[in-house]
């Protein structure tokens, strides 16, 4: 049996128009990215408990899509629960929370829980 190449993502669709935003299949789990031009304007998750990456999108498209130009996506794994999307899309929020292009719809600029276990001093980690 092959073994996947990745261990959280079992595809991705990447930096496409937002005219694409139909050929996403229904129900896709995951992380999306929104851009306007190359720029990281927004990422954001779908745990496909009401919708999945494509109503998502759509919606993004109807409150914000003047402010954005492509998106791509990153399916994860059936096994991978939806508390663990959840860890991924605040992980890339808390990275890019200081990047002021990719905050413009960001309300939650940090990651609560990777703020509970930031440690001062690296000499603590042992």
């Amino acid at each position: 049996m092959p073994i996947a190449p990745c261990f959280l993502f079992k595809n991705s669709y990447e930096f496409k128009p937002k005219s694409e935003i139909n050929s996403v299949p229904i129900r896709v789990r995951g992380i999306y990215v929104l851009y306007d031009e190359r720029d990281v304007v927004y990422i954001g998750m779908a745990r496909g408990e009401k919708s999945g990456v494509r109503g998502r999108l759509k919606k993004h498209e109807d409150d914000c899509g003047k402010t954005w130009s492509h998106f791509s996506v990153f399916e994860v794994w059936d096994n991978i629960t939806k508390e663990q999307v959840e860890e991924l899309e605040g992980l890339f929020r808390h990275i890019y929370r200081h990047d002021t292009h990719a905050n413009p719809f960001n309300i939650q600029r940090s990651y609560a829980p990777l703020q509970q276990i930031e440690r001062g001093d690296v000499a603590d980690w042992l």
